[in-house]
């Protein structure tokens, strides 16, 4: 399928300041409990050795937490220089170099899914599509867990940790995110709120929990 502008300029946003990125947040998981508890959550559900897709991955820092308490890990990233970053530093875990909207993995491959932060990257009409294909590899009864900033504005960055970029970040509303999760065949099992932690940008954050049906 043919790449949007928004995907070209957030692939180059991202290879622009990927080493920087897998830098400052190696240990981000660190200073969250509630992120651990919930991805902790995933995992006993799934069961161990499970494959977990951590969708839209970054430098792979959560997929190696997830790779470190069990699962088989496998980080897909729109952006090369994020996977090389993460392969530099997690061999324990598979990268692949992939878009929302076309993962690359087989049909049922994942008994479980992350996407922290990831869907902000997406223009709102690429939503469902992504939702669908996220649905598409997982196996039946699989779980998602996503992460999201809260709200109806956009945020854009041109400049980010003194590089140039142009980059903008979706907030989104919960029960919007919940209902099309709904409408492309996912059961809503949990979802919760909070506010930013210190270290954080304050922003507001929800967590949907739901399985494939």
């Amino acid at each position: 399928m043919g790449e949007s502008h928004i995907h070209v300029s957030v692939r180059h946003s991202y290879d622009t300041v990927a080493e920087e990125y897998a830098r400052r947040l190696h240990e981000e998981l660190a200073g969250k409990p509630l992120d651990r508890a919930l991805l902790t959550s995933l995992l006993e559900q799934s069961g161990s050795g499970t494959a977990v897709a951590d969708l839209g991955c970054g430098p792979g820092h959560v997929a190696a937490w997830l790779a470190g308490h069990g699962a088989k890990s496998v980080g897909i990233d729109l952006s090369a220089g994020m996977i090389a970053a993460g392969r530099r530093r997690f061999p324990e875990v598979e990268f692949r170099e992939g878009d929302l909207l076309e993962l690359p993995a087989d049909d049922g491959e994942f008994g479980a899914a992350v996407a922290f932060y990831s869907i902000i990257h997406l223009a709102p009409g690429e939503l469902r599509a992504a939702f669908e294909e996220t649905r598409r590899s997982l196996r039946p009864s699989g779980l998602l867990l996503l992460a999201f900033h809260v709200g109806q504005e956009t945020r854009h960055l041109d400049e980010w940790w003194g590089h140039d970029v142009d980059v903008d970040f979706h907030f989104h509303d919960p029960a919007q995110i919940a209902a099309l999760l709904e409408e492309v065949g996912f059961a809503v099992e949990m979802r919760m709120e909070r506010t930013h932690y210190a270290h954080e940008a304050d922003t507001r954050r929800a967590y949907l929990l739901v399985r494939r049906t």
